[in-house]
């Protein structure tokens, strides 16, 4: 996974534990795709400490990250799940079609969990 993706996917599990600046830098630079100098003008601040907010605030959500682990554990249940639709598309047996049915839901319901 690129950098941007991963500071995009940290920053939905953790992005509210950043202060309001970090949050806002980071999602300026990252999902809008700002230059430091624009995002300094937009919030007055200078290209220097853009850069400041950037680095702390990336450094934090990998620290939140390395401790939580929600993005990786989010990652193998997703993962796990598609493995599973995956087998459930290949049974071809009648009596397996019930079954299929029934896992299928409770798929759908780990789906909408997470």
């Amino acid at each position: 996974m690129s950098k941007d993706l991963t500071i995009s996917v940290l920053m939905d599990f953790y992005g509210d534990l950043l202060t309001e600046k970090q949050r806002d830098t980071l999602d300026l630079y990252y999902n809008k795709d700002y230059s430091l100098a624009e995002i300094a003008e937009d919030l007055d601040i200078s290209r220097q400490g853009v850069r400041d907010f950037i680095k702390r605030g990336e450094k934090q959500l990998y620290e939140f990250e390395n401790t939580l682990k929600l993005a990786e554990r989010f990652d193998v249940i997703t993962k796990q799940v598609q493995a599973i639709e995956i087998l459930l598309n290949e049974m071809n047996s009648v009596n397996a079609v019930t079954k299929k049915v029934n896992i299928m839901e409770k798929l759908e319901k780990i789906k909408k969990a997470l």
